[in-house]
Order: structure tokens, then C-alpha cells, then sequence
């Protein structure tokens, strides 16, 4: 039997995937729930296991190209006998039933680079790209281990935990083995793995850049916000008492993204509807207060790392977590819960002086709240005299079927008393 390894839906708006790197190679054995390829989805790179037991055929979909989700993108054999019938399966259905095309060699030839590569690659890299297991990478992450020092022991080379752990302790680390460069008909200058990571995708005046898989992900859900009817409410809240606490609080790792979510979590207990979503039987209260953060990514486009529970997660532990969805998130290493589980979505520019703004809703959500920098402004009190007081701007854009203008109003002047004049409250 001759079955087939489709390109998963890893979220809700993904519609196709790019696959990063082939973790198995064409010949080799699979089995069920084993690792074989990392596919690149909206927001994330993520393993996908394999539901047969068998050996890898042909590889459909190589590494770095694309594939709508549901295709085929690798035909796995039950038995090594298939093998061959499944790599004629492939061509069959790559090109006419005519003749064989140059295009079909041609992605034959593609195929068996594909394999070249994997075969010749045991350092752990995969085109200049480290290669690791998710739980290798956290690990490594957490024991502050360099992965580009390590040698792979699992599956052509693949870094895995066990990798980091025997690394931890060794007085030198350990030599790199230098990446075979395959035989390909152009060829590409090798880039060092940081500098990728940091350099900015590069302006082409005049020319159309295609945009990348997190940027369309983007272009989709706006799409789909533009049919909500919305509506924004601003208010100004002064700041004077956040600040405070702010430096109080700084030094213990305290930052003022997890300080506004929180503010905004506890506020929300008191506004069910704030948190709740459209759906075409009516309303949906959502059972938890996850705050969503929009975050902008080095390569394009944004996500939004969602705080789960917000209201119940003390500050600390909150800034902590903050700051680990922040790094995974940039290295592409969120799972989809930890992206698209959000019921409330805060947007701050305040840290690029920007004074007000309107955000654009979420899909799937009932609110988002735009915040903007926090300045010294000259006020009246209301006995007429002159002060100097911080203040800022908040918006928020609501779904105008569920919420409406004093709902929202209400919530907006209970997240201003809080911050004005109970912010130590956030700290218990």
C-alpha cells in the first residue's frame, strides 16, 4: 500500500505551508508517529509526524518550497518492494500522460539534490540552517547552550536533546564539521546562521519582493477583519502611578508590556462581554482572559504572543513568560496555542513616541486596545490650577454586533481608574 504524507493545517488560517527541512530522506525507514519533516505554517516551524509505518518513497515537495494544505508532499511505501511503484506514482501524476516532460526530470533532478544534501549533512545544519528537535532547541535555550557548537546524533545529523545535554560541563565545545555545499546547477553563497537572523530583508527599489509566509498570513486576516462592523473609543489615563511602579519594579525583571496586560486582564474580569467573540449562533463568552500582544518580526509581518490567563498570573511570573514568548516567537518556535488562543488583543506603539492610533480587530475576537506613549502634559485640576501629569492615549476598536459605545466607554474609565489609582494592586 502506498500512502501519502499531506501538508497539515497547523492553524486555523493557514492555507498552505513551506517545508524547511526533510528530516528523512527517500529510502528510509518511518515509523508511526516519527518525526520526518519541519514545515514552516503562518507563524511558526513545526514537526510532522508520520501516521504510517513505512519508507519514505519520493519526496513531492522539497526543502524551501511551498505546497497548499491537504496536498500531497511525500509518498511513503508499507514495504521497501513499493518503493519503486510509488516513485512512478509520483511522476504519473507530476506531469501529462502523454510523454515525459523536461519539467518531470527536471524535478527529479530536484529530488535527488534534495536527498544529496541530507545524506551529506551530519553537523546538525541543513543549508547554512541549524536542524533540531523543538525540545533540543528549548532545552539549549534554557541551559544557555550554543546549538552551533554541537554535533547531531539523530537522523542525518538532526540536534536533539540528548545532544544538548551531553554538551552541558564540556570545558571546549565541539567542532562543527563543515557543511557540504550540494551540486546544483547555481550556486549559493553560503551566510553564516546569525548573520540571517539579524540582517534586514533587503529593499529592492523598483522591483516587486514577494511577500513571505507570515506576511501573507497577515494580508488574510486583514481581509477577513475588513467585513466586521467596528467602532473606536478613545480616553487618555494618566500614567503617573504606573511609572512609579514601573521603576520599582524594573529591576526585578518586571517589563511594562506584562504591567499593561495585567491592568488590562483584572479590568476585563469586570466586562465579560470585552472578551467575548461573534459567532453565527450569538455570542461566545469565552471561558479565559488571554491577552494577545502584537509583537513586529525582523523578517516582516507580526504576531501575537498570547499571555494565557493574564488576570491570574501574578506579575513576575507574567514578565517571565512574556519575555520567553517573545524569543521563541522570533525564532519561529511558538506552538498555535501559544499564537492564536487570544480573546483580547493589546497593541502598544508607545515605545516609538507614537501619541494615538487605531488597531484593526483581530479575527475571531470582540476588542483590541491601541496604546500610545506616555508624556508629561500640562492640566487643569478641577479647581482650575496648573499641574504636570503623564498621560496617555488608549483606543480600542470594537465589534460594533456584540459591543457597543458604553460598554466599551465603561471599560475604558474602570482600566483608567485602576491605573491611576490603584496600580499597586497589580503587583498582588
Amino acid at each position: 500500500m502506498i500512502n501519502e504524507i499531506f501538508m497539515p493545517a497547523l492553524s486555523s488560517t493557514m492555507t498552505e505551508g513551506k517545508v524547511v527541512s526533510w528530516i528523512k530522506s527517500p529510502g528510509d525507514k518511518i515509523e508511526k508517529g516519527e518525526t520526518v519533516v519541519v514545515v514552516e505554517s503562518d507563524k511558526a516551524d513545526m514537526d510532522v509526524e508520520s501516521f504510517y509505518e513505512g519508507y519514505l518513497a519520493v519526496i513531492v515537495t522539497p526543502a524551501g518550497e511551498s505546497a497548499p494544505v491537504g496536498t500531497a508532499i511525500a509518498l511513503l511505501a508499507e514495504t521497501e518492494a513499493e518503493i519503486e511503484a510509488a516513485q512512478q506514482q509520483a511522476i504519473g501524476a507530476a506531469q501529462p500522460a502523454a510523454t515525459v516532460t523536461t519539467k518531470a526530470k527536471e524535478e527529479t533532478v530536484t529530488v535527488a539534490s534534495v536527498v544529496s544534501v541530507a545524506n551529506g549533512n551530519g553537523s546538525g545544519r541543513e543549508n547554512d540552517r541549524i536542524v533540531a528537535s523543538p525540545r533540543a532547541k528549548k532545552l539549549a535555550k534554557d541551559l544557555k547552550v550554543d546549538l552551533a557548537t554541537l554535533r547531531g546524533s539523530g537522523p542525518h545529523g538532526r540536534i536533539v536533546a540528548e545532544d544538548v545535554e551531553a554538551a552541558v560541563g564540556k570545558a571546549a565545545p565541539v567542532p562543527v564539521a563543515p557543511v557540504s555545499t550540494p551540486v546544483a546547477s547555481t550556486p549559493v553563497a553560503s551566510v553564516p546562521k546569525k548573520a540571517i537572523a539579524s540582517a534586514p530583508v533587503p529593499v529592492m527599489l523598483g522591483q516587486t519582493t514577494p511577500m513571505n509566509t507570515l506576511q501573507n498570513a497577515v494580508v488574510r486576516n486583514m481581509l477577513v477583519s475588513l467585513e466586521v462592523p467596528t467602532f473606536h473609543v478613545g480616553y487618555t489615563i494618566a500614567t503617573d502611578g504606573l511609572d512609579k511602579l514601573y521603576k520599582q519594579l524594573k529591576s526585578k525583571g518586571v517589563t511594562m508590556t506584562a504591567l499593561l496586560a495585567k491592568a488590562v486582564a483584572v479590568t476585563l474580569q469586570k466586562h465579560p462581554l470585552l472578551y467575548a467573540s461573534y459567532v453565527d449562533q450569538g455570542i461566545r463568552y469565552n471561558a479565559a482572559i488571554n491577552v494577545a500582544v502584537a509583537v513586529s518580526m525582523d523578517d516582516g509581518g507580526l504576531i501575537t504572543p498570547v499571555l494565557q490567563s493574564a488576570d491570574q498570573t501574578d506579575i513576575y511570573s507574567l514578565s517571565r513568560n512574556w519575555k520567553d514568548l517573545v524569543d521563541r516567537a522570533r525564532s519561529k518556535q511558538l506552538q498555535p496555542e501559544e499564537y492564536n488562543s487570544g480573546t483580547f488583543t493589546v497593541s502598544n506603539l508607545g515605545m516609538f513616541g507614537v501619541s494615538s492610533f487605531d488597531a484593526i480587530l483581530p479575527p475571531g475576537q470582540g476588542s483590541i486596545l491601541a496604546i500610545g506613549a506616555s508624556r508629561p502634559q500640562v492640566i487643569a485640576n478641577e479647581e482650575g490650577m496648573l499641574g504636570v501629569r503623564r498621560q496617555m492615549q488608549v483606543n480600542i476598536t470594537c465589534d460594533h454586533r456584540i459591543i457597543y459605545g458604553a460598554t466599551a466607554a465603561a471599560f475604558l474609565q474602570d482600566l483608567a481608574k485602576l491605573i491611576e489609582t490603584n496600580s499597586q494592586s497589580l503587583t498582588l
